[in-house]
């Protein structure tokens, strides 16, 4: 399987592709005019408490306030990678006191933590603004880096879930026991971490507290609301969470940023993988010149095509999403409900790639084509949460409903990329039709 990472850069924003086998199988985009706050770290100010909603909003200086929901001041969030319980948690808020018995019985009836308004505190951009919402907080900070993930104020260590082998498991969590640089916090080993050295993933850790350090003196020395830690652009997430080993080469068509991503590797990864990183010099974009500009121009249509003939349509709206799946032209000597079921499995792998490739997220509605035998159900979900394991963003999946719904969430961090390219139609005030009388 021959995989390759192509990075086009040009005026206000930057383009970055995932090819598998000649095909684009990721797509991410960062645009001048949209910038990220996730994975920022601000000094807020609590501006004020809503006990009935169990939330906070924060200033972090941005136009709007951000909202915090109080559970993640109380105990930081459960980690969707840690696996075995929780037992240590590190206090967040500075200061603060352990909690008395008439205190503890009030966070368990759901009344408001130790929190005050005007009071600062640390919290990190968990979602970007999301129309007339303001970003999403957590005050458990998480510091991702190549192998492993720092939590300053959590003292839970672990190992990825996705890491099945039970010897490479526990080989990954003794070599945790040579962190002994970060006085406090914890860490989860990544699934990149598989058939690291110790050496690898200690570097990888020490990096990454000496960036809380950083974090923690500037945090004292900046009053509320401030931007105390930004996360890095595309260009880094990309070589950070992307360049692995499985990765044949990556191609960038910038200089400067060609120069600065095999400083980047050379750093974090090693002078092996140096030779992995080639400049495009050609005199056509890219893009163009791989055939994945025409291929991108597909994630904008509402119909996906198959080879077969049958297609899918997907229609966001502001609600949900909702993926209808239709045979089309497929053409076959078999009974309906055979039919049905290999129209089914044929679209599966195409929607969750489509999923990936336009960043859609929150609640998604599937409506594959009705099909009556429990096993062809059973086997359309389990070929769905195959497919969608391959995605970094976390999904659930639902069984089917007798109306042949399946529900099924992926995360949402931010907005998806058809929203961050167009806008709102002046003509049919974003209806998709026009009013002929």
């Amino acid at each position: 399987m021959s995989r390759e990472i192509l990075i086009q850069t040009q005026k206000g924003e930057c383009l970055v592709a995932i090819i598998e086998n000649g095909r684009v199988d990721d797509f991410h985009i960062e645009l001048d005019r949209y910038q990220s706050l996730l994975g920022n770290i601000y000094k807020g100010r609590v501006e004020s408490i809503l006990p009935s909603i169990n939330a906070a909003f924060v200033n972090i200086g941005q136009e709007r306030n951000g909202f915090l929901y109080l559970t993640d001041v109380v105990s930081p969030l459960a980690e969707n990678e840690l696996s075995g319980p929780r037992k240590i948690f590190h206090k967040i808020l500075k200061k603060t006191p352990p909690p008395r018995e008439a205190e503890r019985q009030r966070r368990k009836e759901g009344e408001a933590p130790p929190l005050r308004v005007g009071q600062e505190i640390l919290v990190q951009v968990e979602k970007d603004p999301f129309g007339e919402k303001g970003a999403r907080l957590t005050a458990h900070l998480a510091l991702p880096g190549r192998f492993v993930v720092y939590m300053p104020y959590d003292k839970q260590t672990g190992v990825s879930k996705k890491i099945e082998d039970v010897q490479e498991r526990q080989r990954l969590k003794e070599a945790t026991r040579h962190f002994t640089f970060a006085r406090t916090g914890g860490f989860i080993v990544r699934t990149a971490s598989l058939r690291q050295g110790n050496r690898e993933l200690t570097r990888d850790a020490k990096f990454l507290y000496d960036i809380w350090l950083k974090i923690h003196k500037k945090a004292e020395q900046e009053k509320a609301p401030a931007l105390i830690y930004e996360e890095g652009d595309l260009t880094w997430r990309i070589v950070r969470d992307y360049l692995t080993e499985k990765v044949d080469k990556l191609v960038i068509d910038n200089d400067e940023e060609y120069a600065r991503i095999r400083r980047f590797v050379q750093t974090l990864i090693g002078r092996q993988m140096v030779n992995r990183i080639h400049h495009y010099k050609g005199h056509v974009p890219l893009f163009e010149a791989r055939n994945v500009s025409r291929e991108l121009q597909k994630i904008y249509d509402t119909h996906v095509y198959c080879r077969s003939g049958a297609y899918v349509v997907i229609e966001p709206t502001e609600g949900l999403t909702v993926v209808d799946v239709n045979s089309g032209k497929f053409k076959t000597n078999a009974s309906p409900e055979e039919a049905a079921f290999m129209v089914n499995m044929e679209v599966i792998p195409e929607i969750a790639r489509q999923l990936r490739l336009r960043d859609l997220g929150g609640i998604i509605v599937i409506d594959f084509i009705d099909m009556t035998r429990e096993e062809h159900k059973r086997k359309v979900i389990d070929c769905l949460q195959r497919e969608l394991a391959r995605d970094p963003a976390k999904t659930e999946v639902n069984r089917i409903s007798p109306l042949g719904l399946v529900e099924m969430t992926r995360a949402r961090t931010g907005k998806t990329i058809e929203s961050i390219s167009f806008g709102p139609c002046p003509f049919c005030d974003g209806r998709g039709r026009v009013r002929i009388v």
